[in-house]
Parts: C-alpha cells; structure tokens; sequence
C-alpha cells in the first residue's frame, strides 16, 4: 500500500519527473513489463514481502521506479502480479502433459513426477508460496485469475481420476484435490527441510541419486493412495 512503500522509501515519483540518471529504459513496452515482473521474482522471492525494495526491482530490470508504478501501480499490486504469473508458469507448463489424453495411471506418474522436477527446479515458485503463506494468502484473495487457472487443472485432473476408476485402476470418488496435495506435499516438505533433515540424520538429499529417489516414491505414494 502507499503507505508501506513511504515507510521503506518506494514511494512512486510524480508523474512528471524525469527518468533516473543512469538507467537503461527499455523502449518495448512488453519487454519492459516483462524485465520487471522476472527481476521482482527474484527481489521477493530472496527478501520476502516486506524486505523487497522497489528501488532494487527497478534496477535489476535496468528502468526506474517511474515505469515500473506504469506498469503495475504499486509495490502490493507488482507482487500480485508476481504471484499470479508464478502459478500461471506451472499450470501453464502442466498442459504440457497432456493429461485428458494418457493413459490415467502413466498421467497420474507424470504429473506427480513433473510437479517434483518442476520444484527442483524452480525453488523461487516455493519460496513465494511460503512468503504467501506467512501472510495468510492476504494478496492472492484479491486476485481475478487464479481461480480460473486452477479450476482447469483440477477439472483435468479430475477426468484423469474418473476414467481410471471407469476401467478399474482406481478407486471410485477420489477428490483431485487431495491426490495433488499429497504429490505437492511430500516435494514441498523435501525441498523445504532437508538441510535440517540431512544435518539431523547424516543422509545427503541433496545428491542426484536421492532425489531422484524421492521422485519415486512420490509416484508410489501417489499411486497406491488411489489404487483399489
């Protein structure tokens, strides 16, 4: 809010000052809008909500404070923003799968099996969620498209569930919700925890070999909390 960003010194410039001296203002209005939204991905995927700096975003995407209120209005609406183009990215590349169409056991191995690669490989997608999560979801609620996006995957997955149970290798009225939280969640709790976990009981999670372990069993858990 205005306030918040008086308080940590981003409060927007007036409308009619000039571009900061120095900065490279990248004349494409979608590839600056772009720049923005990845650098304020990393600023408050490193510092959390409250530690990200306007000024610091501004400057990894080589423009000013100026362009970036443009483009997003304020410092609460840039991370909005944020978060409904991190989750937008993972159920954008789930379409990759091509879950309506598999086999429902081999749909049900990849999507558990891409959600583990997927958050190896994207620890900034974990990172936020927690930072939305310490703040109770406060600026998601607000969000217009969420509700959309995930409404498609959950249908999705849902028709994987009721063709499996229809041919017999499923249970009948398994809630979709519940499968993806448990392949979500035994990832989330990995990757969140294995330093203390490594530390405490002298195994190594981070070597490939482990986690490609821990990719497997999540598929068996998966698979064997919805078989007959």
């Amino acid at each position: 809010m205005t306030d918040n960003l008086k308080t940590n010194g981003d409060a927007a410039p007036p409308a009619s000052a000039p571009p900061t001296p120095g900065r490279r203002l990248l004349r494409d209005p979608r590839a600056t809008r772009a720049a923005i939204l990845a650098a304020a991905v990393e600023e408050f995927s490193h510092h959390g909500y409250g530690g990200a700096r306007v000024d610091a975003i501004a400057a990894r995407a080589c423009t000013n404070k100026r362009m970036l209120y443009h483009y997003f209005g304020d410092k609460e609406a840039l991370y909005l923003a944020v978060l409904e183009s991190i989750y937008g990215a993972i159920r954008q590349a789930e379409k990759g799968l091509d879950l309506a169409h598999r086999d429902p056991l081999q749909a049900m191995r990849d999507l558990a099996l891409f959600t583990w690669r997927y958050f190896l490989n994207h620890p900034e997608f974990l990172s936020l969620l927690a930072t939305e999560n310490l703040l109770k979801a406060q600026h998601l609620k607000r969000s217009k498209t969420l509700a959309a996006m995930h409404s498609h995957f959950i249908g999705e997955l849902s028709s994987v569930l009721d063709r499996g149970a229809k041919s017999g290798v499923f249970r009948p009225d398994i809630d979709p919700l519940s499968v993806y939280m448990t392949i979500a969640a035994l990832g989330f709790f990995y990757l969140n925890n294995r330093h203390t976990i490594s530390t405490i009981f002298g195994r190594d999670l981070f070597q490939q070999e482990a986690l490609e372990a821990w990719g497997e069993h999540i598929v068996s858990v998966t698979l064997a909390s919805i078989k007959p």
